[in-house]
């Protein structure tokens, strides 16, 4: 390893470091600036990756930090950083503490800036079960829930099996190639023979449980019940941003999706309708956020199928998303109080009782509506049009109908929200100073990012073309 290796891969060091830094921290004087080393931590990783590094392969470790790997990790960092202010008060009202939750973030972060930044497939897939280490833990932080514990249980027992499916099909298409480098690999695989499509077959059903595809999706609604609400914003953003970069960083390579059309369709159609139906009947306001984000993947899933302006649209809906998930579960952390919520039912009223958080939650609910000026309606346009574009025109024809159905669900909470009264008394509650910050920021995101996509665009379409 050479100097300029470490100059290169320094944004990950900074991240791994930093999580290190911050148990020490907790050892020494525990419980007073776990969060503020593990925010500055992110502001430098992020920071650090906007600068052009003097080499962008890092060859003996099997990364490269092309202008794709720092777009994303720049975008990881972020949404880490905002979750835990989401989570800094919130753990406070309901009795969580200690440093363990932002040096688990900060190592979860690193685990995606290695998905995005991998050479090839062994160091994918180490940064790939790096981040889901990281969520398996901080999905079952909560100890005084139980339900966080199954949670917890659940996701590690079917990670466990998509860890072996992911390992089995790289294994079959390094056998088909002779090679782990991402893109010879996939570009030889093209004409690999039955091992090849084994090896993807096997692969994508590893993928498909990562990113919440029908029928890989029966874990995302308990784990979003049971986790923590700001445990789930960092789900919901990073994760699947994380899982979304791993597509854009394989498929390119593919020429085309080829023999992957098929399974790609079924995946795409199976998780637009189970998803939206099974929200519509969901009471729960996380498992309802759950199917919803199945739904939603299954978009990303259809814009992967339309070519080179289905990922440009992929990947600008990886930020919307992120955006949209970190306002819809921040809004409903910074509303709870020793308690959980749960049920539709219980926002009745919160929207004059938690002004703030119930204009945030609001917007939320109309951006992953794709209502517009928001940016789920930017991004909900770019994948239908890749997808008429590029022929898929029954599939995009299904996926507006099952976008046009997800309204009634993200409305009803926004009309229990506003429109039905409230069962308890109470007074209203000002968001600390944390949340104000995180969801103000993401709540101008989602409106500017509605109201002028174009630049997000512009830097999407530069960042794969090279």
């Amino acid at each position: 390893m050479t100097v300029a290796d470490l100059w290169t891969i320094m944004p990950l060091l900074i991240l791994v470091c930093g999580s290190v830094v911050v148990l020490l921290f907790g050892a020494i004087v525990p419980g007073r600036y776990g969060t503020a080393i593990g925010i500055a931590v992110c502001a430098g990783a992020a920071l650090w990756a906007l600068q052009t590094p003097p080499q962008p392969m890092a060859p003996t470790l099997g990364v490269a930090f092309t202008p794709f790997a720092r777009f994303f990790l720049v975008f990881f960092a972020a949404t880490a950083g905002l979750a835990l202010l989401l989570a800094h008060d919130h753990g406070a009202r309901q009795g969580l503490g200690g440093e363990e939750y932002p040096a688990t973030v900060l190592f979860g972060t690193f685990g995606m800036g290695v998905v995005a930044s991998a050479a090839n497939f062994l160091t994918l897939f180490l940064g790939l079960e790096a981040l889901t280490f990281a969520f398996y833990i901080l999905v079952a932080y909560d100890h005084n829930r139980p339900a966080s514990g199954e949670a917890g249980l659940k996701y590690l027992l079917m990670g466990a099996v998509s860890a072996a499916f992911v390992a089995f099909g790289i294994a079959l298409l390094y056998g088909a190639t002779g090679t782990l480098e991402i893109g010879r690999a996939v570009a030889a695989s093209a004409t690999g023979g039955g091992i090849a499509l084994a090896g993807w077959g096997l692969l994508l059903a590893g993928l498909a449980f990562k990113v919440s595809l029908a029928p890989a999706h029966l874990w995302t609604p308990d784990v979003y019940q049971g986790g923590p609400t700001p445990v789930v914003a960092f789900l919901a953003s990073g994760s699947k941003g994380a899982a979304i970069a791993l597509f854009l960083l394989v498929l390119p390579h593919l020429g085309g999706i080829g023999p992957l059309r098929v399974p790609f369709w079924g995946l795409a159609f199976l998780s637009m309708t189970v998803g939206n139906l099974a929200a519509l009947l969901q009471p729960n306001v996380k498992r309802m956020l759950a199917y919803s984000s199945v739904a939603q993947m299954g978009y990303v899933a259809l814009a992967l199928m339309s070519g080179e302006r289905g990922y440009e649209a992929a990947a600008f809906y990886a930020v919307a998303y992120g955006v949209m998930g970190l306002a819809a579960f921040g809004a409903l952390a910074s509303m709870e109080g020793e308690k959980p919520l749960e049920l539709v039912d219980e926002l009745r009223g919160l929207g004059y009782r938690r002004p703030f958080q119930g204009v945030v939650l609001a917007t939320a609910m109309f951006a992953l509506a794709g209502i517009p000026p928001t940016v789920g309606f930017a991004g909900k346009f770019a994948i239908f049009f890749a997808a008429l574009k590029a022929g898929e025109i029954p599939l995009a024809v299904i996926g507006i109908l099952t976008a046009a159905a997800s309204v009634y669900y993200y409305l009803r909470v926004v009309v229990n929200l506003y429109m039905k009264p409230s069962e308890e008394p109470g007074t209203g509650r000002l968001p600390t100073p944390a949340e104000a910050l995180c969801l103000g920021a993401v709540t101008l995101a989602m409106l500017a990012l509605g109201i002028v996509p174009g630049p997000l665009f512009n830097l999407v379409e530069t960042i794969l073309a090279r």
